[in-house]
């Protein structure tokens, strides 16, 4: 059985960071920073644990940030460009992993040593990422934390510069929403802009995923952003602004459509039927159906299902998943067979009732059958 996630903050993990700053720091109770950092460990949570190790850092470390920043700066592993995945704390100094609570320790205590804290952001993100930490900042001074993300965004390191994409998204998972960003992304965009063509397939996913949260509340927005970027766009910026408007393809907008070459479908949807129309949870609701073209050109479609899943209340509520994108010649006829588990998941609760899966072309709801679940 694969190891836990949260042991990535280990007691062995909490004895090196203690080790390395006390090296720096000869004052530093290293006994008792770990003590503290390790109480009760195996009875918490991934984020509890770096939670705690933070705490502990706060108690331990100089109450003057400014001497603390030095002590941590002193203590990082040498500057690598290592992928995060080989990144970890070793005998040359602090990097991976350990990066996370401190990243935290700089939010809670930099506040006041603003220009500081954000630099020593900037270091730490070299030996893992601290995109969690810099939003406090964009919160609390927005024109300034924006000051250095724009520098971040062409800073030598990729990983800084994924940072500047990263850190600013207004709905970064894990982190606190930048609720600024939500109603008005603009001061973002320039960002953005700036890393769109950025070398690294990791800087540029970032970009990605940034603008899919801006789509959720800025789809025309987001729609003629893609427009732009797809004007002499190379291979890799389509990669981008595909993934970037995910969201919007799944919903069928169709001026995110329109900028990504997709009109409305001209096809007929034919020998849609399921497997049963009766599926017990835990087995599979089978499908299969046809599209032929009827149309003299060649299209290019997107074909999506939607699955509507009912609800404590009774009511039901669509779930949109990928299927094929294919380019359809004229007249042509394609058959299409789907196999879509309805077991326990993490990310859902299922009931039993009538759902209903439908065939989308394009973001146009063609066909659609109800089923039963049963046995939940």
């Amino acid at each position: 059985m694969p190891e836990p996630f949260k042991n990535l903050f280990s007691a062995d993990l909490i004895a090196s960071l203690g080790g390395h700053l006390a090296r720096h720091m000869p004052e530093f109770d290293r006994e008792g920073f770990v003590r503290t950092a390790a109480d009760g460990l195996e009875d918490l949570e991934l984020r509890d644990r770096s939670r705690q190790i933070t705490a502990a850092l706060v108690r331990y470390l100089p109450e003057n940030f400014e001497a603390a920043a030095d002590v941590i700066a002193a203590a990082l592993h040498p500057e690598e460009e290592a992928v995060l995945s080989d990144m970890a704390t070793d005998d040359r100094g602090i990097r991976g992993w350990a990066i996370m609570p401190i990243g935290d320790f700089v939010a809670e205590r930099g506040m006041g040593d603003f220009d500081r804290a954000m630099d020593l952001l900037r270091d730490l993100t070299k030996r893992f990422s601290s995109e969690f930490a810099v939003r406090p900042f964009i919160v609390a001074d927005e024109a300034r934390a924006m000051e250095h993300v724009m520098s971040w965004a062409q800073d030598t390191n990729f990983h800084v510069r994924r940072l500047a994409s990263e850190g600013s998204r207004p709905r970064l998972p894990w982190g606190i929403r930048l609720n600024t960003f939500i109603r008005n992304p603009a001061p973002v965009l320039p960002v953005l802009e700036k890393l769109r063509d950025d070398p690294e397939e990791y800087v540029r996913r970032s970009v990605a995923n940034n603008l899919n949260d801006i789509a959720k509340d800025h789809p025309d927005l987001v729609a003629g952003i893609a427009a732009q970027w797809m004007k002499d766009a190379g291979k890799d910026r389509v990669r981008l602004v595909k993934h970037a408007c995910r969201t919007l393809i799944k919903q069928g907008h169709p001026a995110t459509l329109k900028a990504l070459g997709y009109g409305p479908a001209e096809v007929d949807v034919s020998g849609f039927s399921l497997a049963s129309d009766v599926v017990e949870f835990g087995t599979v609701l089978e499908f299969q159906f046809n599209v032929t073209s009827r149309v003299d050109e060649v299209q290019n479609i997107i074909l999506d299902y939607q699955v509507h899943y009912v609800k404590v209340n009774g009511s039901r509520a669509p779930k949109v998943f990928k299927l094929k994108v294919l380019k359809l010649p004229p007249g042509e006829t394609v058959s299409i067979s789907k196999r879509h588990a309805m077991r326990a998941i993490t990310t859902r609760r299922f009931n039993n009732g009538t759902h209903r899966v439908e065939i989308l072309a394009n973001g146009a709801v063609l066909a659609g059958r109800d089923f039963e679940l049963t046995g939940v």
